[in-house]
């Protein structure tokens, strides 16, 4: 009961410094206990940070990515998850080539819809789903599972899994996301182990 409890407080400590409310020392705090409970070593870790930073800098460098579309890069093996919107085919394509031409970019997930950007409500909504996914999580009584190991995306309702985990642990993450109010889809890029 105790390290639900505590698993718990992680999560909620990282939803609020996901969401900007919380002082810089906790969001250090937090990411120390991530990387303590990650499966992925430290440097894929880093790696993975690199990649969405580079990911992001290629894209800048084309103003239409800016003037037409807002475009999320999320990666965690150095696997690659493209979500948010383009304004048409050609960007959501130039995205996904952009990034899969980083190196150690193992492969690139593309889940860009085609249209107009989320609004400040709708991203506010998938924040909220986002922290609701990952305090739901900790209730999960699989021997040892952590909810730490499962990253939540979320995108105009639609929940993104990522995570090295086991069958068993995807299979329980899967339920519980689906059955949150407001969530359209559940869309897995888990690397079982």
């Amino acid at each position: 009961m105790q390290k639900k409890v505590v698993t718990a407080l992680y999560l909620f400590i990282i939803s609020l410094t996901l969401q900007g409310c919380a002082a810089a020392i906790v969001g250090g705090a937090a990411a120390t206990a991530g990387i303590v409970h990650d499966r992925r070593t430290a440097g894929v870790i880093v790696e993975d940070q690199s990649i969405e930073l580079k990911g992001y800098d290629l894209m800048a460098k084309y103003p239409r990515f800016k003037e037409q579309s807002s475009i999320h890069v999320t990666s965690y093996n150095m696997v690659v998850l493209l979500t948010g919107q383009a304004g048409d085919e050609t960007l959501r394509d130039k995205a996904e080539q952009l990034v899969s031409g980083i190196e150690r970019v193992r492969r690139v997930v593309n889940e860009v819809e085609i249209g107009s950007t989320s609004s400040f409500g709708e991203n506010g909504r998938d924040a909220a789903l986002t922290s609701e996914v990952k305090l739901k999580l900790a209730g999960i009584d699989i021997p040892d599972f952590d909810p730490l190991r499962v990253k939540v995306v979320t995108e105009r309702g639609v929940v993104f899994l990522l995570g090295l985990i086991t069958k068993a642990e995807g299979d329980a993450v899967t339920k519980v996301a689906r059955h949150i109010s407001g969530v359209r889809r559940v869309v897995r890029v888990f690397e079982y182990i």
